[in-house]
């Protein structure tokens, strides 16, 4: 069974798929960073400088605070700020993927294009032989 695991283990494609999964990790913390660093201050500044995270509605009448961590301490809330902020992120990260993989599929395209054209296979022996008997009796 450990062999089994082992073998499992060092095949190419679960070895793609952990580098691939600790990739996206890394990437969506930059695209994190990317929304709530840089573009979520700029809407948020369009929009008369609110933070877009602490936009909620108190749920019950004990939830006084103006921020969302404050407010989720007095009761339940419906954070809705941090849903615009989150959905936000996910568009992102769905448009540079959906980007990258149409790259990916033009560049395929075009090795396929650039590749030669296979060579026809040679014909049975049994055509070949009554193509020469076709074209001896013609040069009679």
């Amino acid at each position: 069974m450990l062999k089994e695991f082992q073998e499992f283990i060092s095949r190419g494609n679960v070895m793609d798929l952990a580098v691939g999964v600790i990739i996206g990790a890394a990437f969506g913390k930059i695209v994190d960073s990317l929304v709530n660093d840089i573009i979520m201050p700029i809407v948020g500044a369009i929009f008369g400088g609110l933070d877009f995270n602490n936009y909620f509605i108190g749920l019950s009448s004990t939830v006084t605070a103006t921020s969302l961590d404050a407010a989720k301490e007095q009761g339940a809330v419906f954070a809705y700020g941090s849903f615009i902020t989150v959905l936000l992120n996910f568009v992102i990260l769905a448009w540079i993927i959906f980007l990258m993989v149409k790259a990916v599929n033009n560049i395929r395209k075009r090795v396929e294009a650039e590749k030669p054209a296979p060579a026809a296979a040679p014909p049975p022996a049994d055509v070949a032989l009554l193509t020469e008997i076709r074209d001896l009796l013609a040069r009679k």
